[in-house]
């Protein structure tokens, strides 16, 4: 009986410290490839981050904030703190006016006045918040 006892133990720490020593295998995706992902990750937040920043900077969009009385520094500010799907969200409603802007739009439309006031609050809410 003793020497069951001892073959049970003793199977049980082998399998006890193989279980640790199989979870080391390496990843499925080698290192370069998960490198790429990150470095893909914060390029597109940071051209994002540059979408946002330029239209921010349009005349037209600090005209539309100077006349509802928003701070146009707490909202570039802000900007750098927003988190990756706040971002993306900003960012797409950013291309959106940019491209109604560029259109050839003399001047800004009800619907892209309405965008970038939300756009404004938006970010000034994720700052607050």
């Amino acid at each position: 009986m003793r020497t069951f006892a001892s073959i049970v133990v003793v199977t049980f720490l082998l399998s006890a410290v193989a279980v640790p020593a199989h979870a080391q295998v390496s990843h499925v995706a080698p290192q370069s490839i998960l490198d790429t992902a990150v470095q893909d990750h914060v390029a597109a937040d940071a051209a994002d981050r540059e979408t946002v920043q330029r239209l921010l900077e349009r005349p037209e969009v600090q005209a539309v904030a100077g006349d509802i009385g928003l701070d146009l520094r707490r909202a570039q500010s802000a900007v750098s703190t927003l988190d990756a799907q706040q971002l993306s969200t900003i960012a797409a409603q950013a291309s959106q006016v940019e491209q109604a802007l560029a259109g050839g739009q003399s001047s800004i439309t009800i619907s892209t006045t309405l965008i970038i006031i939300g756009l404004l609050v938006l970010i000034l809410i994720v700052v607050i918040a």
